[in-house]
């Protein structure tokens, strides 16, 4: 049994490595992809950053002060808008 979890170990070595190798030769070698990849990753600044900090205020932290104010809060909301689905 413990030689076919250690040969199981090996190849399971072996397979991140080669999947490694195949993904850095292949980004070495992008000219457009390189470009491509960095406007994506700007994007993604721009969205999960500066989109967070300018638009989408903490509520919770501003307007309550306990994590049981909190709690009660959010409560309330997610069985009023159940409620109100329900009657419709």
């Amino acid at each position: 049994m413990k030689l076919n979890f250690l040969n199981r170990n090996i190849n399971l070595k072996a397979a991140s490595h080669s999947v490694y190798t195949f993904y850095k030769e292949g980004f070495k070698g992008m000219v457009l992809g390189k470009k491509l990849w960095k406007i994506i990753l700007i994007k993604l600044f721009v969205m999960f950053v500066i989109l967070k900090l300018f638009f989408f205020p903490n509520y919770l932290n501003t307007n309550f002060q306990t994590d049981e104010e909190k709690g009660n809060y959010v409560l309330e909301q997610i069985t009023r808008n159940t409620s109100l689905n329900k009657t419709k």
